[in-house]
């Protein structure tokens, strides 16, 4: 007697290895900041990325992070903030943080102009 194997579904396989299923799904909508963060950089091999960020965009992700980018509000952010008022020097780093987000987005081919993704000020 033998046993008939049903063949491997490649999508099951490819799904188990996603940094998103193989980590705690709580960390990419996580209110710690350093946590957010361990989360893009474990985006940033998905083979799925580009793909993830396109779908974020377009449904408007109230928050979370998706394809290697933190939305909130519908918006990308370059970093979630921690709660009270920025320091002086954050402030100038979200600057530049900010132009790095655009800068990742436009070769993603994402955003052609300021009125395809909205990133938060």
């Amino acid at each position: 007697m033998s046993l008939a194997l049903a063949p491997l579904d490649a999508n099951v396989e490819l799904e188990a290895n996603l940094p998103c299923r193989k980590f705690d799904p709580d960390l990419w909508f996580s209110d710690s900041p350093t946590e957010l963060e361990l989360a893009k950089s474990l985006c940033g091999d998905c083979p799925l990325r580009v793909e993830c960020l396109a779908g974020a965009v377009e449904r408007a992700e109230p928050w979370g992070v998706w394809g290697g980018e933190i939305f909130e509000r519908g918006a990308v952010v370059p970093r979630k903030r921690p709660r009270g008022r920025p320091r002086k020097e954050d402030v100038a780093r979200d600057a530049a943080l900010r132009v790095e987000a655009e800068a990742r987005l436009a070769a993603s081919g994402l955003a052609t102009s300021r009125n395809t993704v909205r990133l938060a000020a």
